[in-house]
């Protein structure tokens, strides 16, 4: 109880919250991409289990996330893998059309979720760790707080989604964009980042750009397919 009423207690669990709210943007849109194809009920699951299950995940990962940062490509896999999810969600949009049954499952979006927070997540533990300060009960009592922030972020741009389609291609490229800051980030990249400043923009944009690209062709070629049986008939 005396660590409770300490001072340096409440001021580290204002800054774990504080880093969350800042971070938790790119999260919630994940999230919202991810659910905004299944049914009411199912989203309101979706984002409920995804966003506990990713900030369970967080306090797991935020034990060993700075040894995974010293290893070499490690982030330029995993915004590849960024890339690759932000191609697909946007793929996967229908355009807006309520008339076509969705094909996504909750278990589908749950694990997209995971994969993208676990990729995103490698910087941002960092700095919720420096503010837990090694309190283990700080750092979950924190991150447990912006639990509803990402709920509440997430059933927002499910709204808005749903109401202007267009934020749909905006959440892709979000996600494009943290792709290419991760692969910019990486150990292996350091010097010649420190060297060449423009790499961070550079790589973020080329990231957005790239998933827009791939994921309008993904768009473009589903249609075509789905067609495809109805000529072999």
């Amino acid at each position: 109880m005396d660590m409770l009423q300490t001072t340096d207690f409440w001021i580290g669990l204002l800054k774990i919250v504080w880093i969350n709210i800042i971070l938790s943007g790119d999260n919630a849109v994940v999230i919202a991409l991810a659910a905004r194809s299944l049914p009411a009920e199912q989203q309101r699951k979706a984002i409920l289990f995804g966003s506990g299950a990713a900030v369970i995940l967080r306090i797991a990962l935020t034990v060993v996330a700075a040894k995974l940062l010293e290893v070499s490509y490690l982030q330029i896999v995993g915004g590849l893998l960024l890339l690759w999810i932000g191609a697909q969600l946007l793929g996967d949009d229908d355009g807006g059309s309520e008339d076509e049954p969705s094909v996504s499952t909750m278990g589908a979006a749950i694990r997209t979720i995971l994969i993208a927070d676990l990729v995103m997540s490698l910087d941002n533990v960092i700095g919720v760790a420096a503010a837990a300060k090694g309190s283990t009960t700080l750092l979950i009592l924190g991150l447990a707080i912006s639990i509803p922030l990402v709920v509440f972020g997430s059933a927002m741009m499910i709204q808005l989604m749903t109401r202007f389609p267009i934020v749909v291609t905006f959440g892709a490229c979000l996600i494009g964009w943290v792709g290419g800051e991760t692969i910019a980030s990486d150990v292996a990249l350091k010097e010649f980042a420190s060297a060449n400043p423009w790499l961070h923009y550079t790589a973020a944009t080329a990231g957005a750009a790239l998933v827009l690209v791939i994921g309008k062709l993904l768009q473009k070629k589903a249609p075509h397919e789905e067609s495809e049986p109805a000529k072999s008939e």
